[in-house]
């Protein structure tokens, strides 16, 4: 049964180790990005800009505020062929215009509409590789809750990240049993986690304090 019982925690170790490990790569790799301005971006930034006349928006947008002004505004993004996720949605009362970001990993697009004649501006930035790690990186956070995740390749990212982190915790538990039924590897284990632990509370109170 304890032999049945170890291989059976191996091969989950082994075989979900793998099927995360291409997430970890995505968030190992883009946090240096976030953390190193020097770095190249992988990729060179272009721009382009296209104009489309009259554009179809809801009739009551305006009523609308949050998640609900955003579903209502989608159509007119799609019919544009704009596709991604909507950052937010400023109206320039003023200046009669409105201003919507949206986002692809690697691209940026802002989509300005002139309210008194309704003519789109569509402006697409190519923003590389580089940006596409980041923003993979921070997407899954609670940024805007009342309006993020209005994008369903976003919302699977997001179930995907979860995911991670929960087998990333199996992981975790399973590779210390395994660790500690491997006796000639203990002292070893032992001394790497105790230094592992002690930079660790070092760090913290160093933050803290």
């Amino acid at each position: 049964m304890t032999s049945q019982f170890y291989r059976l925690v191996r091969d989950l170790h082994l075989y979900l180790g793998l099927f995360i490990s291409p997430f970890l790569l995505v968030f190992s790799v883009s946090v240096f990005f976030l953390v190193h301005s020097w770095l190249p971006r992988l990729g060179s930034q272009t721009s382009s800009t296209r104009v489309i006349p009259a554009v179809t928006l809801s009739n009551d947008w305006q009523n609308l505020s949050g998640r609900s002004r955003i579903d209502a505004l989608k159509p007119m993004l799609e019919a544009c062929g704009v596709r991604g996720e909507v950052g937010f949605i400023r109206h320039q009362v003023k200046e009669e215009k409105l201003i919507i970001p949206v986002t692809i990993p690697g691209r940026e697009t802002t989509v300005s509409i002139n309210l008194s004649n309704r003519e789109a501006t569509i402006v697409t930035r190519e923003t590389g590789l580089a940006d596409a790690l980041v923003v993979l990186h921070k997407s899954p956070g609670q940024h805007g809750p009342d309006i993020r995740m209005n994008w369903f390749a976003m919302r699977a990212w997001r179930w995907l990240a979860d995911a991670s982190v929960y087998l990333l915790l199996l992981i975790t538990v399973t590779g210390i049993y395994l660790w500690y039924v491997l006796r000639s590897e203990r002292a070893v284990g032992i001394l790497l986690f105790s230094a592992g632990t002690l930079i660790f509370f070092a760090m913290t109170y160093a933050l803290i304090c």
